[in-house]
């Protein structure tokens, strides 16, 4: 016998050792415990919402007959009777079993059935006593035996770390871990129509990179053998769909998995998925509507309506999203207005006032953005695009005309987080040049996050690249907003998780 050696120990379960013992009764009667192909014909909630109406009678008059496959997850076993309970990926649905309607060796098969089995069910539909969509088996298909058992629903696998280490048994015991696994694909797939109808073009970009830029964090490095040099694991996906623009593609986005080496919590994750989005041609003010379309085409297509509820509150993602300068949302909060002329030191002083910690390579426009970060960020609860960063944190955008120490960038945020990151592009390949130049000084005084000088870009914004719109949006906060759960945890499938000791 194939399985005669199962290594059945001392220290083993009880319940693991008896489902041991059960798969060598299966391969006894004939039956592979780890199954064979299966044809399924249909899905519990599609039976349901086509049938559940029907009376038994109806379905008694016009059967209905149906084969499906899952995982039991509840035996009712009343001698020669019995009733299952199967979960497929789109619910669950009780079959209804009985030792006359089936083979000999169908019965005691289904004997040796334990919860977190798979099993695939041929019969027709009825209706019992208390109105449960049922399926009358009459034939029992052993498929998969589960040589351990599953948690407790509620109990067993309850806390959020375990959860995310064994997925696998959370979506199985957890109805709402597979609400969100279905529900983040919706989300994309929303977004991707929504981009391609209005002419947009997907395109895929390197993973693997020698030089780090598009935007501000620390980077994985790996190492190429054949080459024999230090690599990047990309931090954003911005400069090569900016090099497409120049190409002509006009239109061009990008899903895509990027990596910082960065701290965990909430809302961070080290590994994580962005879209970034660039027309030719535009402008911030085109990014503003196509960010609003686009966040109100993913919330419509996941939940039905533009509202979700976020931190207590009630927020509805239907365009037209609140707008105000930062240095505007600033002076609401601390009566300070940055936009009036003043030295390095005057800024310092007032971030001293403020308890804002300074670092070496502060310049003017990191004190706004402390400023605003620590009286501003986390106050705004309603969809707010916020623009008109400082140059020294934008080393990729175009100036304000009007105030050369601000650019033309928005970020949206909605209840205390940020959703995405926009550009007016720069593309004066001699303003970008000192842009990267300035970086450097950064990088020299301490910022490890600063970019590195990317000589062939340059060159390619000298070849001309349009005049053109940018916006990248995290998909993991997005989902976490209209999935309304509070931790990147919950919608990443296989977050990053410190090594058990």
């Amino acid at each position: 016998m194939k399985y005669e050696d199962l290594r059945i120990t001392e220290d083993m379960p009880e319940q693991e050792a008896i489902r041991r013992e059960k798969l060598l009764k299966l391969e006894e009667l004939g039956v592979n415990p780890f199954g064979q192909r299966y044809d399924v014909k249909a899905f519990s909630a599609d039976l349901k919402e086509e049938y559940i109406e029907k009376t038994h009678e109806e379905l008694e008059e016009n059967p209905v007959e149906t084969t499906i496959a899952g995982r039991i997850m509840a035996i009712r076993d009343m001698g020669k009777v019995a009733f299952i309970l199967i979960q497929d990926k789109k619910g669950s649905i009780q079959v209804y079993l009985r030792k006359d309607a089936l083979t000999e060796t169908e019965w005691q098969v289904f004997k040796l059935a334990d919860i977190g089995d798979i099993v695939g069910i041929t019969g027709k539909l009825m209706k019992t006593r208390t109105g449960e969509l049922t399926i009358k088996a009459y034939t029992y298909t052993h498929l998969v035996k589960s040589l351990r058992p599953l948690p407790e629903k509620f109990h067993g696998l309850a806390d959020i770390e375990e959860r995310s280490r064994r997925r696998y048994v959370d979506l199985m015991v957890n109805e709402e871990s597979r609400r969100i696994a279905f529900l983040r694909p919706k989300v994309i797939r929303a977004m991707q129509h929504y981009l391609d109808n209005l002419g947009y073009t997907e395109v895929e970009t390197p993973v693997l990179g020698t030089i780090l830029g598009g935007a501000s964090a620390r980077p994985f490095v790996t190492h190429h053998n054949t080459l024999d040099i230090d690599m990047y694991l990309r931090i954003a996906t911005e400069l090569p769909l900016k090099r497409l623009l120049v190409g002509g593609m006009d239109a061009v986005y990008e899903f895509g998995r990027l990596f910082r080496n960065e701290g965990m919590d909430k809302n961070h994750n080290p590994e994580f998925t962005t879209v970034e989005i660039y027309k030719a041609f535009s402008d911030l003010e085109g990014m503003m509507d196509l960010t609003e379309g686009l966040f109100g085409a993913a919330v419509l297509a996941a939940k039905g309506s533009y509202e979700v509820e976020c931190r207590g509150h009630k927020v509805s993602l239907e365009p037209k999203f609140k707008r105000i300068h930062m240095v505007d949302a600033i002076k609401e909060k601390t009566g300070i207005n940055f936009f009036d002329k003043m030295s390095l030191e005057q800024a310092k002083q007032l971030a001293k006032e403020h308890n804002i910690e300074l670092e070496p390579h502060f310049q003017y426009g990191h004190i706004v953005n402390a400023f605003f970060e620590k009286y501003v960020e986390e106050t705004i609860i309603e969809p707010t695009f916020v623009f008109g960063h400082p140059i020294e944190i934008s080393p990729l955008t175009r100036k304000d005309p009007n105030d050369e120490r601000f650019t033309q960038r928005f970020e949206l945020f909605i209840c205390g987080s940020e959703y995405c990151n926009a550009y007016t592009e720069l593309n004066d390949p001699i303003d970008q040049l000192e842009r990267f130049e300035n970086q450097l000084k950064e990088k020299e005084l301490g910022n490890d996050e600063a970019n590195d000088m990317d000589k062939d870009f340059v060159e390619a914004l000298e070849y001309g690249m349009p005049p053109a719109g940018g916006v990248g949006i995290g998909i993991d906060r997005l989902v976490m907003l209209v999935a309304e759960v509070s931790t990147i945890r919950e919608v990443i499938l296989f977050p990053t998780m410190k090594p058990r000791q």
